[in-house]
């Protein structure tokens, strides 16, 4: 028997105070687009003048665009499998980049199977073999899936069965480096941008970030088709479009790192059978680990108790509503040693670092990159900022908080003044009981370097891992942690 869903806004209902947008007995079909690399604020409908995203764009105006979703690790893996599985990073056996998800931690596209939906994956795999056994179908074959990752998108739903709902992982490579050829190459003009004040306000970062934007057009584009094919079929309406990336873009201060940069996700959700305030904004703090639960209540599958994330249904009827007070993300090796740990409230974010000995300049594609080496270049000349000489620093403060009111770059850490005080214990003490309640750990050895910091280059050393922080026993536990 299906579980329950909407409780609270059963009674509502019956009470006459609200109506609901959906049905249980209709459950919606989901396609889950995830993009590679791509910022929050790297699209048209979060602000951007420069960058061309009208399907996207659109689609928001459709649905509900959210304005405070956070990552759980700004790292390709560790994010997809935390995404995947509702759980933290460090809770999943997988925390650092290329380890693949252990077979007795859950993941909800398997308990969507359960509930008769029929699940498929096309593009971009990266979550190891054990998360297979969620999917009816993996396309995952680079020649099947063209340089951008969406070929297969459109095949999947051609050749789906019609007599189930459906649930659709479309994962991009768009817009990882290297940058490939596409349709929309040039679409982007380089002195038409202007670098975000963290980088070089050079040429060649300009071009770097056009290149970068094309491939976030072709993304764009595919997710038109796929809309299109969705109305071809009658299905569009009883269809639940998530639009999200997994992490920063490849650039300095972005991918790998914490700030807003790093972790905070683009995330925009159209269902018209379901979402009734089109066009809506939610400023609600949500962490992806929320997405599972979310669609397995709406799917009306079994929700088991290994999911951290809470589902925020309720959001989708009053997107003005409050859902989380705390989100969590962490840092750990990916290509360079680390340890970082995060919190973020509306407001404020904080930092932990476990490593202050370290610098922390990115993973090593964003190091190899024109615009780390445009930043390289104005360090020797000695005329860095002190935004663009963050990237070099080291050591590195050990604790970190910045009022995002004043200062939604992040780029002036409060920590040290005292009117601030107050708060930095708060946040350290909240950060402090999440780490405890869901047994994250602080290994001695971690995973060392692998790559240059410099340059970006593969070191000429014997590959080993370090010790996993959480390991095997919290894998074990389902614990929260503050909400």
């Amino acid at each position: 028997m299906k579980v329950k869903i909407y409780l609270f806004l059963t009674i509502l209902l019956s009470l006459g105070i609200v109506e609901l947008g959906f049905s249980q007995d209709n459950p919606p079909n989901v396609i889950l687009f995830i993009a590679d690399d791509v910022g929050w604020n790297d699209l048209g409908c979060y602000g951007n003048t420069e960058v061309h995203s009208p399907n996207i764009d659109r689609i928001a105006e459709e649905g509900i665009r959210f304005t405070n979703t956070y990552l759980t690790a700004s790292s390709c893996s560790p994010s997809r499998t935390s995404i995947i599985s509702g759980r933290y990073p460090h809770n999943t056996g997988s925390a650092e980049l290329h380890t693949p998800l252990p077979a007795e931690v859950a993941i909800f596209p398997e308990l969507m199977q359960k509930a008769g939906y029929y699940t498929s994956q096309a593009g971009k795999w990266h979550l190891g073999e054990h998360a297979r056994r969620g999917f009816d179908t993996i396309l995952d074959k680079g020649e099947e899936n063209g340089d951008g990752g969406e070929g297969m998108w459109l095949n999947s739903l051609k050749e789906r069965p019609k007599d189930k709902p459906f649930f659709m992982w479309f994962a991009s490579f768009d817009a990882h480096r290297p940058w490939g050829t596409n349709d929309f190459s040039g679409a982007h003009e380089a002195a038409d941008i202007k670098p975000a004040p963290y980088l070089a306000d050079a040429e060649s970062t300009k071009k770097d970030l056009a290149q970068y934007y094309d491939e976030i057009t072709r993304f764009d584009d595919y997710i038109g088709k796929v809309e299109e094919e969705l109305e071809a079929q009658g299905v569009l309406d009883n269809t639940l479009i998530i639009i999200m990336s997994d992490n920063g873009r490849p650039f300095p201060r972005s991918k790998t790192r914490v700030y807003d940069s790093g972790m905070r996700t683009p995330f925009v959700l159209k269902w018209n059978a379901g979402i009734s305030q089109k066009g809506a904004v939610s400023n609600s703090l949500i962490s992806v680990i929320d997405i599972a639960p979310t669609l397995l209540e709406l799917s009306g599958a079994e929700i088991q108790t290994g999911f951290q994330g809470k589902s925020f249904a309720t959001v989708l009827e009053n997107p003005d509503s409050k859902f989380r007070n705390y989100v969590f993300s962490e840092h750990n090796w990916h290509d360079y040693e680390a340890l970082e740990r995060m919190v973020r409230t509306e407001g404020y974010l904080y930092v932990l670092n476990l490593r202050p000995n370290l610098s922390n300049p990115g993973p090593a594609d964003s190091n190899k990159s024109p615009s780390f080496q445009d930043l390289k270049d104005i360090r020797d000349a000695g005329e860095l900022t002190a935004a663009q000489a963050e990237i070099f620093m080291a050591p590195r403060p050990s604790e970190e908080l910045y009022n995002c009111y004043t200062d939604p770059m992040q780029l002036i850490n409060v920590a040290s003044l005292p009117e601030y005080q107050s708060r930095l214990t708060h946040m350290r003490e909240v950060l402090q009981q999440w780490r405890d309640e869901t047994l994250d750990t602080s290994p001695t050895q971690l995973t060392k370097d692998w790559y240059d910091r410099e340059t970006g280059n593969p070191l000429d050393i014997e590959r080993t891992r370090g010790d996993m922080p959480g390991g095997k026993e919290a894998i074990q536990t389902n614990a929260k942690g503050p909400f």
